[in-house]
């Protein structure tokens, strides 16, 4: 049997954020819950997952960064309410992370993890009740769309993060 690396290679190969600064590479192992930084879910629906496009054209899982205080399931909650106007409506289920080691000398905000923090990517069902929230100090989301799971991971391929390739993994475990 082959491992997620072999299968997945691009996914789990070493890799470098220019955007942040950070070395990161995927592991399929749960860090500890204070060094989780960001979340992105893999959202099932009814009709399929849900893939969001922002207004600069980047296409993406809903999550985003972590709150001080904020627990992984608040993250989440107010997460796919700003960008994809979507109720969590059962558990979360671990997929894996990128670990990110940061080049930059502080966090990005200053109750982030530094130097080392994660990147997870969780699996849950969720209802879509409305439009996203789009805070005005948030990403401004400009479609949610929902589709079956290798059309999104298609959809989501090419976007940094290797999107497509995280759908594609919950694919292979059976959780989408």
């Amino acid at each position: 049997m082959s491992t997620w690396a072999e299968r997945f290679p691009e996914l789990f190969a070493p890799g470098y954020w220019e955007w942040g600064e950070l070395d990161v590479r995927y592991t399929v192992e749960e860090p500890p819950d204070e060094l989780i930084s960001n979340v992105h879910v893999i959202c099932r629906t009814a009709g399929g997952i849900i893939a969001c496009t922002n207004d600069l054209g980047w296409r993406f899982l809903p999550g985003g960064t972590r709150e001080p205080g904020e627990t992984i399931e608040q993250l989440v909650r107010r997460e796919l309410l700003e960008e994809a106007g979507a109720r969590l409506t059962g558990p979360l289920t671990w997929l894996g992370a990128h670990r990110a080691d940061h080049r930059r000398p502080a966090p990005y905000r200053p109750h982030l993890p530094h130097p080392v923090s994660y990147w997870a990517n969780y699996v849950a069902d969720v209802v879509i009740e409305h439009e996203p929230t789009n805070p005005e100090d948030g990403e401004q989301i400009t479609e949610v769309l929902v589709l079956p799971p290798g059309k999104a991971a298609e959809y989501l391929d090419g976007q940094p993060e290797e999107v497509g390739s995280i759908v594609r993994l919950a694919q292979a475990l059976q959780l989408v």
